[in-house]
């Protein structure tokens, strides 16, 4: 059994919770109305400033010299007395505003509503069980099931929601051996992108003596006989500095059950380039473990060891960081992997373990992205993305095509995981009006049926759902989804809430969320654009969007708002935008840039100081999306946009509230305490300028359903009250 690699780009991609269905809204709810009276102007705390300046060489002024009065608000919440009190004092400031604010009471109850639906992930088989997660609504984190075939009743395997009163410990993942015996599982505490791995024996359900701690961005593998699995870990980090430090030295172990984690085998490890990270995965025959290796969240190289034979060394397949490669499996020494090298749609080749370098097309590069690809029944099974919205194909393993996947409509499809024996694979589809169903898909006869899919208490047919496209920078057509009630037309001055993301590679993609339906069913429109950075048309669309491209990020963005605008949808008073942590920063950027275009932002988990991001725990890796600020050419290009360095003074600013954690150690909460300690400070007008500081929680995975629905409250009430929509 093999666990799939994790890619580059999860190195800074959100695992948020994304929770569907919701019932029908009444009529009355939906007229929006002039803004009713609600908390008064804010009056912010005093932050400290210093003289901290630091000397930085630009391409074009030579050195310069920039201050950073708010250095001291990088310290670690749990270190530092006066970070912490700085926190405290916000909160009070921020609670009271957001506790006046009308319909806010409303909007959770409605929101916990909406929440309360049952909810299933992909199931995977091992050894003839089934292993999924299911929540039954307002379970704080889901709860890991096993049935004992397909016709079976399922039964709990692990409930984390008995780990912690809060909700604040989280299932992060879990692999089950080939047999399905043994079940190896994640464990997240308070939102930290750090793991514990642990055991279970799933017969009996008694956890096992085995402890794996320091895990972070690595999958779990088995080895093919269940004697144990492979991971990535780092070295313990010193005391204090378990949420600040940069991460490197990433190493592949092997540990093997029963004993104890300093016995682990080291696989693979570069002390000369700790920079590097390491990560390995189970060839589909067990024989092999497939090993990747990156420097960044863009391009990977790979190499191939033969774990049955005793003192092989591992065959370099792909060198260097130049391009992205992604195993999707093999018949012997018959490898396949998709790749974008000289491919910026990608392609799937084929290689022969003897000789790696003669590669051959399988499925050649096409106009759209494949996006992903597995090896499931003696067939390949292909993802594109066509204008964002997902496609499948099933092909021979010599790349005929076999058939295309009938899919529900217009969405996202995941999943098709599986073996290569077996033509049984699962999927699951959902659009932003169709929440999620898991299918299971036979492979040989192309039959999709249903395994289990949440009961609806609304009709899909009163959302409308659109895709249109309007010109930016360059003369690109960018997408952009609108989604909104049936009865919501546009009128000039619908409030409308505008989200992107735009960097990493990653897409934005047509997927159910039950927060943006209760914003529609409020008589709200969402709308998504899919702007350059992320990978809805291939390479080019990503490269379009990072380094000394990044610029186009954000004139996509505001052309977006402008075209919302000049299409009849909303104006500037009416108009929100929202985005998460490279989406924080887009938000902050174009706020700086275009503050007379919005009526509030909401930038969450933001990287917000682009001159410091990679100086804690995984900024180092984003240098290969954003460049580094010590290179003088990118620093031009960096200080040109970074949030905290281009607020502007004695303009209106849109109505902020930034969003982030105490425990986020993927984007450290410093960069949204400076921001917001910047921002309160400058002349920006009358809107406020507030920040929420979420406690035990991080980036987004593992938050508990109780926080979500909260947090969603908070911000629906907040860009309601600032664009118009009136809470019934």
């Amino acid at each position: 059994m093999r666990a799939a690699l994790v890619t580059a780009a999860c190195l800074f991609a959100l695992a948020a919770c994304s929770p569907e269905a919701a019932p029908q809204p009444d009529a009355a709810s939906i007229d929006p109305a002039p803004a009713a009276a609600g908390p008064s102007a804010p009056v912010y705390p005093q932050t400290r400033t210093t003289d901290q300046r630091d000397s930085y060489q630009s391409a074009s002024l030579g050195e310069v010299l920039i201050a950073d009065p708010y250095r001291w608000l990088e310290t670690d919440v749990r270190v530092s007395d006066e970070v912490a009190d700085w926190v405290r004092a916000q909160q009070e400031v921020t609670n009271a505003y957001l506790d006046a604010l009308p319909g806010r009471a409303r909007i959770m109850q409605r929101l916990t509503e909406l929440w309360n639906y049952e909810r299933y992930d992909v199931p995977s088989e091992r050894g003839g069980r089934y292993f999924f997660t299911r929540n039954d609504g307002l379970q704080n984190q889901s709860v890991l099931m096993v049935q004992e075939g397909l016709d079976a009743d399922a039964r709990t395997l692990i409930d984390p929601n008995t780990w912690s009163q809060d909700g604040t410990m989280a299932l992060a993942g879990s692999v089950a051996s080939s047999d399905g015996a043994r079940l190896a599982y994640l464990v997240q505490e308070g939102g930290s992108d750090w793991r514990t791995i642990r055991v279970i024996d799933v017969d009996s359900g008694v956890e096992l003596e085995d402890e794996v701690r320091w895990v972070k961005f690595s999958p779990l593998s088995w080895a093919k006989d269940g004697s144990g699995f492979f991971y990535s870990r780092y070295p313990e980090p010193a005391a204090g500095e378990e949420f600040t430090s940069l991460n490197l030295n990433q190493a592949i172990y092997f540990h093997a059950l029963g004993t104890d984690q300093s016995e682990d085998r080291l696989i693979i490890a570069d002390p000369e380039t700790p920079e590097t990270s390491w990560r390995g995965s189970v060839s589909d025959d067990g024989r092999y473990l497939v090993i990747n290796s990156s420097q960044g969240t863009d391009g990977n190289g790979v190499w191939i060891l033969d774990l049955e034979t005793a003192g092989a060394e591992p065959v370099e397949i792909f060198a260097g960081f130049a391009n992205n490669h992604d195993y999707v499996g093999n018949t012997g020494e018959t490898f396949f992997f998709l790749t974008d090298l000289d491919a910026p749609n990608q392609r799937i080749v084929a290689l022969e373990l003897s000789d790696p370098s003669a590669r051959r097309d399988i499925i050649a590069e096409g106009a759209f992205p494949i996006t992903s690809a597995s090896h499931v029944g003696g067939h390949l099974i292909v993802q594109t993305m066509r204008d964002a919205a997902s496609a499948v194909n099933v092909h021979a393993l010599d790349g005929a095509l076999v058939r295309e996947v009938e899919l529900p409509g217009l969405g996202v499809a995941s999943g098709f995981g599986g073996r290569p024996e077996s033509p049984e694979t699962f999927y699951s589809f959902s659009s932003f009006n169709q929440p999620g169903a898991i299918y299971r898909y036979d492979v040989a006869t192309g039959e999709s049926t249903v395994f289990r899919a949440p009961e609806l208490t609304f009709d899909p047919e009163d959302y409308v759902v659109s895709q249109v496209s309007f010109p930016s920078t360059g003369g690109v057509q960018v997408p952009m989804f609108i989604v909104h009630h049936r009865d919501v037309t546009p009128d000039g001055a619908r409030p409308t809430l505008l989200f992107g993301y735009g960097g990493f590679n990653i897409p934005m993609r047509p997927g159910f969320d039950v927060r943006r339906l209760q914003w529609m069913e409020m008589g709200g429109v969402f709308a998504l654009a899919n702007i350059r950075g992320g990978s809805e048309y291939g390479r080019d669309w990503h490269d379009g969007g990072r380094l000394a491209n990044k610029q186009n990020v954000f004139d996509d963005f505001i052309n977006a708002a402008e075209h919302l605008i000049e299409t009849g949808w909303t104006s500037p008073d009416h108009l929100a935008i929202e985005g998460r942590s490279n989406g924080g920063l887009l938000v902050g950027a174009v706020s700086n840039q275009r503050p007379d275009l919005f009526a509030a932002g909401l930038p969450g988990v933001g990287v917000m100081d682009m001159l410091r991001f990679n100086q804690f725990t995984a900024g180092r890796f984003w240098v290969s999306d954003y460049g580094s600020p010590q290179d003088p050419d990118m620093f031009d290009v960096l200080y040109a946009y970074s949030p905290l360095h281009t607020i502007p003074e004695g303009e209106g600013y849109p109505a902020t509230l930034i969003t982030t954690a105490d425990t986020d150690d993927r984007v450290v909460p410093g960069h949204s305490f400076k921001f917001a300690a910047a921002l309160q400070a400058a002349d920006t007008g009358d809107a406020p300028t507030l920040i929420r500081i979420e406690t035990s929680a991080g980036h987004g995975a593992g938050t508990p359903v109780s926080k979500l629905i909260e947090e969603t409250a908070d911000k629906w009430a907040f860009i309601a009250f600032h664009t118009g929509l009136a809470i019934e």
